[in-house]
């Protein structure tokens, strides 16, 4: 059950997460910073799970073609439609958070968040640290994988490098420490030991 203060934000935003998947992106991200957030009680939960809730919208306004052809390929954290997409998720984020009522600053604070949240290497404060560190959590999942792998081409064993490599990328240990226990708990699941990328088609 979404928390009712944000009740009116999910609503607001459903018409832009359909695209790429962010209707199961964007839920299980949330509910990944309602749990981060309970190890950072200095952090301010209301930026964090607003700033995680509306980061992915921006996506739904763009060329749907290009998010796969140029979003998810090599060097993707610099395609042009990467940031784009920041951009937009910024602006929409004002738009809705706007409209609703919610305090300027905050705003603000959530708009400059989503805008760099996958392209800026340096987080901007605690905030900007947890709602990355929640972006990131859900591709070690079993559905995230799966989508990953649908968006990629790639087996899961063929993802798996590519996936692995994102451990040092967290900024909280907390969060590492869960996605290593998920990624053990998908890899198990998709059977990637008794299927490795190296089998004959």
């Amino acid at each position: 059950m979404v928390d009712e203060p944000h009740a009116a934000v999910w609503a607001a935003a459903r018409p832009y997460m359909r695209s790429r998947g962010n209707d199961i992106h964007l839920p299980i991200s949330y509910a990944d910073a309602q749990w981060l957030l309970t190890h950072y009680p200095d952090a301010d939960s209301e930026v964090v799970l607003l700033s995680v809730l509306l980061h992915d919208i921006g996506w739904a306004v763009l060329d749907q073609e290009k998010i796969i052809s140029e979003g998810m390929g090599p060097n993707m954290m610099e395609a042009d439609i990467r940031y784009a997409h920041e951009r937009e998720g910024a602006r929409l984020a004002r738009e809705i958070l706007g409209e609703l009522g919610y305090d300027a600053s905050l705003v603000e604070e959530v708009a400059a968040i989503i805008d760099g949240h996958d392209t800026r290497a340096e987080p901007l404060s605690l905030n900007d640290q947890l709602m990355k560190d929640c972006d990131r959590l859900w591709r070690f999942s079993v559905v995230g994988v799966a989508l990953s792998c649908m968006w990629t081409g790639k087996s899961p064993a063929e993802y798996e490098p590519s996936l692995i490599a994102q451990y040092e990328r967290f900024f909280t240990p907390e969060a590492e420490a869960k996605a290593r226990e998920l990624y053990a708990h998908t890899r198990e699941l998709l059977k990637v030991d008794a299927l490795p990328a190296d089998l004959p088609v």
